[in-house]
């Protein structure tokens, strides 16, 4: 039978490990700029740092000492000394400020460019493998029963990685390094500090029953008791300020997504005249990020209570301490007040936990978050480097060699919901050169959803889904850069690979010749141009790039039926005999430009799918 720990043992063991796994989490995300291709000069500037701490504790030092030859000096009345002494002074003050100057320069330099690193670093993990897709589509969905920790099920997924990205990584590097650098010159101050403060406090002397007793270094003795105390104190008064700090940073970035979709859909609300509903839910999540930093100033006010106390009491200590020697004539005023003085120095070393309390509170919350995004980044991405695999595989067994490069084919694909239910089973598809192809079906079938896994971002799929590798889709609701119109049209490639003929054949060729003068004006085109507009837009990318499969979705859904059959004309015309279209559509004039049917249909009860796919 294995022994039970006591209840405070085991609560200790608890936070402990709690404590060690922060201290691990911190490190891991604190290590790789250091270990980069940028780590000498990361690592220079860390040592700079370091030395000019180090150079100002010294600077310290010496200033205690003259801050007895100082006073000494008045109680003497010694002009001579005083003004040797006020002339040291001037140069120890001037190395201070320079020391200061450069350790404040070096220091926001190596935070600006540990930043820069981490921003490149994240935004090149989140960019990659769909990871952002997946990331967004884990928010609104739960794992499916028995996929749990299988690849592409989400789990708990992070909220807002935008501000992830921009604010604590800023944040966390901030606090990383004045916390890091404000513990180093703590632990060397008080080194410095505590033996000149031993040689100088004396000996205590008292009897009690009738034994007498001697403690030596007695001001040491109280500015430890004094500060474990105080930390103590601190921790428990400060300590709910940790999930705070972490729910203010959540409901912040809440409230202003649900601000920039009111700008992105702005049009959409306003003819849907939805500001008092809009009103009401930007009040909702205010109200949510009022009522919550209330509760974390109601605390940060007992916090700064009990500091600002701790602090000025820490100030008359030393005097009090120390009052009985000096008028009993042991010591003069100039050792009193370098006792005073090494007494703060000693204080302010030992109370850096009190000190930082709510930045270290910040900065647990801050690495608390990076890290929950860091392993779900890591999960989506290992999730679509798998998936990536299975699209890009080799040909299915029976398939001739190199037909992956020559058709659209799947093999035994499966489609399932993020709430676990099979929407289609085992498809078997194939669309060859000079195909097209139309894809019907009621709405919620899967069409779209067939789309994404072809290709190869929708996570809920097994199977083999191959294509040949000069393909495009067009989404129903396309997606525009902000920036010039050669910008919007080219993407994702630079416009420097066309020439402005190019893009204005394509332009005139998508039925937009009035925006064939406007390839350097910069605007939001995804609000700029009206639903239609932006589907001519999306197929004119198509055109100037000339891919020879084409996957369209819904893409004239918001055309007029001349400029549908116009448009589907060309697409038709572009794919040519060595490719093939394959489009959703539900108007009869969209079927007229296609030669065969992928029909998905109600399956029917008891089949191991929602839905069932009919090739007549």
């Amino acid at each position: 039978m294995t022994p039970t720990l006591p209840v405070p043992l085991a609560l200790a063991r608890q936070k402990l490990h709690g404590f060690r796994t922060f201290v691990r989490k911190a490190w891991t995300l604190s290590l790789p700029y250091f270990a980069s291709e940028h780590k000498w000069r990361a690592r220079g500037l860390l040592a700079a740092i370091v030395a000019l701490n180090l150079a100002s504790v010294y600077m310290l030092v010496l200033l205690n000492d003259w801050n007895r030859l100082f006073y000494d000096a008045l109680q003497n009345k010694d002009a001579a000394v005083f003004w040797r002494e006020l002339g040291r002074f001037t140069y120890l003050a001037f190395g201070f400020i320079l020391i200061a100057v450069y350790r404040f320069y070096l220091t926001q330099l190596l935070e600006i460019r540990w930043r820069a690193w981490m921003t490149g670093h994240y935004l090149e993990r989140w960019l990659s493998n769909q990871a952002f897709y997946r990331l967004e589509l884990a928010r609104y969905t739960q794992a499916p029963s028995g996929l749990e920790g299988q690849p592409g099920a989400p789990q708990n997924a992070p909220d807002n990685p935008d501000q992830r990205i921009q604010e604590d990584l800023n944040l966390f590097t901030t606090y990383t390094v004045s916390l890091s650098m404000g513990l180093l010159n703590s632990v060397v101050t008080l080194v410095s500090f505590v033996g000149i403060l031993w040689s100088l406090s004396g000996a205590f002397e008292f009897t009690l029953g009738g034994t007498a007793y001697n403690i030596p270094g007695f001001m040491v003795w109280m500015a430890l008791l004094y500060c474990v105390v105080g930390s103590v104190a601190t921790h428990y008064i400060g300590r709910p300020q940790i999930r705070l700090n972490f729910l203010q940073q959540r409901y912040e970035a809440d409230f202003r997504h649900h601000l920039v979709r009111v700008r992105e859909f702005s049009e959409a609300i306003a003819l849907d005249k939805g500001e008092a509903v809009e009103r009401a839910h930007l009040q909702t999540r205010f109200s949510t990020v009022l009522g919550n930093y209330l509760l974390l100033i109601k605390k940060q006010k007992t916090l700064v209570g009990f500091t600002n106390f701790f602090g000025q009491a820490a100030t008359v200590f030393p005097f009090i301490v120390s009052a009985p020697r000096f008028f009993s004539g042991a010591i003069q005023l100039g050792e009193l007040m370098q006792i005073a003085s090494a007494f703060g120095r000693v204080q302010d070393s030992l109370s850096w936990f009190v000190d930082n309390y709510s930045t270290l509170a910040a900065w647990r919350a801050t690495t608390d978050r990076l890290t929950s995004f860091e392993e779900q980044v890591s999960a989506h991405t290992q999730a679509g480097q798998a998936r990536a695999l299975v699209n890009a595989g080799e040909p299915a067994a029976g398939m001739p060699a190199g037909a992956a490069r020559q058709s659209v084919q799947t093999e035994d694909l499966s489609l399932s919901l993020p709430g676990g239910q099979v929407l289609l089973a085992g498809l078997a598809l194939r669309a060859g050169p000079g195909d097209s192809v139309l894809l019907k079906g009621p709405s919620g079938s899967g069409k779209s959803t067939l789309f994404r896994a072809l290709a190869g971002i929708w996570p809920f799929a097994s199977g083999r889904a191959m294509l040949p590798a000069d393909t495009m889709f067009i989404p129903q609701r396309p997606y525009f850069p902000d920036g010039s119109l050669r910008d919007a049209l080219a993407y994702p490639q630079a416009p420097e690979h066309y020439s402005d003929a190019a893009l204005q054949q394509a332009l005139s060729d998508a039925l937009l010749p009035q925006l064939c003068s406007r390839l350097d004006d910069s605007d939001a085109w995804s609000q700029k141009l009206s639903g239609g507009e932006q589907q001519r837009l999306a197929i004119a990318r198509v055109l100037l790039k000339k891919p020879q499969w084409i996957f369209a979705d819904e893409a004239t859904s918001a055309l007029d039926e001349a400029a549908e059959q116009a448009l589907y004309e060309k697409l038709l015309a572009l794919t040519g005999s060595g490719g093939a279209l394959v489009s959703i559509a539900h108007r009869p004039a969209v079927a007229a430009f296609h030669a065969r049917r992928w029909l998905l249909e109600k399956a029917p009860a008891g089949a191991p799918a929602l839905y069932q796919l009919r090739s007549p």
